[in-house]
């Protein structure tokens, strides 16, 4: 294949695709660079599509190689292995906007694997990654309607700029990351700090001007050397079999859309089901029309119902109207030995949310390309089979899993009071017990109540709603609080997260190309008045933070020392900090600013460890009082551990008022005494006095 190359410029810097040198036998091969950062796409489908499978098999992946930045992994295995948080959140990034694009009935695997093979710390590789995966499939003969971009929008100092640096993105109030076609926005991944719905409205604007400019030089490049696309396997549904299922359902399948409550109607909906199959693949006989076909007929024509029902009768399938939002239950405290817990009920969505109270050693780590550190706060989010009342696989998160836990942790990340205010690792967690519907929004609205719950002094509350879409043409309607059939049968899945002054968080995937400004600014204003009316609830359960802590829960101090100190208080090979914890039962952390957080359940061990530490960091006084250990008695005196590891000389004159003659026949090694220092000298030595601290004429005795 000849080596073919083309360029197009993204915000102030150029992308260059290049193909034809590397992977030739894949169907679609492509390598991106902006500057010295290089992502490596590849895009592969089967010959054929298995005959009785139903569903697209796409199979996205991202791997992030240290190589590409000079490092090695961390660990004892040097070699990457399973994908981090940070991979599996890109792959979600790479898989939603694409997926949508592939045409109905397609059902050949496709796998799209992206490398990131260089990285200069300056140009982030996920938003590459999109669009290198979009270009693969495009020049390739796997059937994508049209290329898709990305980028990435940060907001400083009231300016817009278009994929940022990590260093910028530190400054910014915005991490907006957008992907969509040249005639709309189809993904949405964007976190901010209380940015108003016309800033948001503002970024996505200018964001999807760039991602045009991407889409075009795209398409012309996939005329230009593109391969034909393979559209021979893609599976239809005949007429025949719409107008056979559609002849059995009726009236019974809108009959089972109207049911309000969702388990009546999933049962109905599954008898609808059931008689199709009996009627049309029957068992034991030779059936009619294949049972994918039924399936796929029966959910069009379920979809086509739903949506009739909304657009013509203004009819949700719950009853609601389409700005009303379920009812919400809300009980704080309810497990007695968690540090914060909330139980928040919003219809028939559920989460039990905890919050767990701990020192820095609690803290989530994390190792990427541009890192090696750990969080203090961070969600996790369960989501258990039961929740939906079906029996299902346990065990290590999901994507699904790991992508809402994100969602929710990074909506209230900009609410968690700063480390010197609160010097906590907060640690919440989501656990969904009911799902109908947007539990990831749930999961920010019980996380905000659990960390209230828990005392944590949060600056704002925050709420999170699911907004949902059916389009039809130029006709369309914004729901609010959508239940879990009107994502699966509706066009759009939005969620917005934030308080009656701005945003912290939104998320939106569609199932149609794009949508336009108008839909994007009626979904916001909808979601504001939605998360309005949810926030003012849950201020009725909790108008604000607990004053104070759980009595289970860890109390935490924090010393300041000089930063040269921080030595004294580790000792050699951290000697000195074992020990403190041998004795106290604490724990400590220390960084490099010389904060050191010291945590315990026993305010008597916390007080000890306290002044253990402080005593290694102080400074002898000249004119102090102190009381020491003797440590070693001599002819001429005796020397006293004043503070640990400083000691200095109380010489025999200075024990008594009276002479002594011999001193270890009145005082012995291990004896405590009561010192006064009068001198240091140029060398550091320090001089004492007993004899200094008498209120009367005494000799000290051996005890």
């Amino acid at each position: 294949m000849e080596r073919k190359s083309m360029t197009v410029v993204v915000g102030e810097k150029t992308m260059t695709f290049e193909t034809g040198k590397i992977a030739r036998q894949a169907n679609g091969s492509v390598l991106v660079r902006v500057e010295d950062t290089a992502v490596f796409s590849v895009a592969c489908a089967s010959k054929e599509a298995s005959a009785d499978i139903d569903f697209f098999p796409l199979r996205v992946d991202y791997q992030e190689k240290f190589s590409s930045a000079g490092k090695t992994l961390g660990g004892f295995i040097k070699r990457e292995g399973r994908p981090v948080e940070k991979e599996i959140l890109t792959c979600r990034l790479i898989d939603r906007p694409l997926r949508p694009l592939f045409p109905d009935g397609y059902y050949n695997e496709v796998q799209v694997p992206s490398y990131v093979w260089s990285y200069d710390n300056v140009n982030q590789p996920d938003v590459l990654a999109i669009c290198a995966s979009s270009a693969a499939l495009a020049i390739s003969d796997i059937p994508l309607a049209k290329p898709v971009g990305a980028v990435r929008v940060a907001l400083i100092n009231d300016k817009y700029i278009i994929n940022p640096s990590p260093e910028q993105q530190k400054e910014s109030l915005l991490d907006l990351v957008l992907a969509g076609t040249e005639d709309g926005i189809s993904m949405i991944e964007g976190f901010c700090n209380f940015l108003t719905e016309e800033q948001v409205l503002n970024a996505i604007a200018i964001g999807h001007e760039s991602i045009k400019n991407i889409c075009r030089a795209i398409s012309k490049w996939q005329i230009e050397i593109g391969k034909p696309k393979k559209l021979d396997t893609i599976h239809t549904v005949s007429q025949e079999v719409y107008d056979a299922v559609n002849a059995i359902v009726n009236p019974e399948l809108g009959q089972a859309l109207r049911i309000k409550e969702k388990q009546a109607r999933e049962i109905a909906l599954s008898d609808v089901k059931k008689k199709v199959l009996e009627t049309l693949s029957p068992e034991g006989e030779e059936p009619k029309y294949a049972k994918r076909d039924i399936a796929k007929a029966l959910k069009n024509i379920s979809s086509k119902q739903m949506r009739s029902m909304i657009l013509d009768e203004n009819l949700r399938v719950d009853g609601r109207s389409f700005s009303e939002i379920r009812p919400i239950d809300i009980e704080q405290g309810i497990m007695p030995r968690t540090h914060g817990s909330s139980l928040f009920t919003r219809g028939e969505t559920q989460t039990l949310a905890i919050c767990t109270l701990g020192g820095e050693n609690m803290g989530q780590r994390f190792e990427n390309l541009d890192e090696d550190s750990s969080r203090r706060f961070y969600m996790q989010y369960f989501f258990p089979p039961f929740s939906v009342g079906e029996v299902g696989r346990m065990g290590a998160p999901g994507r699904r899993e790991i992508g809402h836990g994100k969602l929710a942790e990074r909506a209230l990340h900009v609410s968690v009071p700063d480390q010197e205010a609160f010097p906590y690792t907060i640690r919440l967690e989501s656990n969904i017990t009911e799902s109908n519907g947007s539990s990831s929004m749930a999961s920010v609205c019980g996380g905000c109540l659990a960390m209230m719950d828990a005392g944590v002094p949060i600056k704002r509350p925050v709420a999170g709603i699911a907004m949902g879409l059916v389009l039809e043409g130029d006709q369309f309607v914004v729901l609010s609080d959508i239940a879990g059939i009107e994502d699966a049968l509706g066009d759009m899945d939005f969620k917005i997260t934030g308080n009656a002054d701005g945003i912290t968080a939104f998320q939106m995937d569609i199932k149609v190309e794009g949508i336009s400004q108008d839909v994007m600014k009626k979904a916001l204003e909808q979601a504001r008045e939605g998360r309005i009316h949810i926030l003012n609830k849950m201020l009725e359960a909790c108008p604000k933070s607990q004053e104070d802590l759980s009595k289970y829960a860890p109390r935490i101090e924090t010393i300041q020392i000089a930063p040269k100190k921080i030595g004294i208080v580790i000792g050699p090979g951290g000697k000195q900090i074992r020990a403190i914890i041998e004795k106290t039962g604490v724990e400590i952390d220390i960084n490099d600013d010389g904060i050191i957080h010291i945590s315990s359940k026993d305010p008597a061990m916390m007080d000890e460890a306290k002044k253990i530490v402080a005593g290694l960091v102080a400074e002898i006084e000249v004119g102090k009082t102190y009381t020491g250990k003797v440590t070693s008695v001599v002819p001429f005196g005796v020397f006293v551990e004043v503070l640990p590891g400083k000691e200095g000389l109380c010489h025999i004159s200075e024990l008594s008022s009276s002479r002594i003659d011999k001193i270890e026949e009145h005082i012995s090694e291990g004896d405590e005494i009561i010192v006064k220092a009068l001198e240091i000298n140029d060398r550091g030595q320090v001089r004492l006095s007993h004899k200094a601290t008498l209120t009367q004429e005494t000799t000290p005795k051996n005890a």
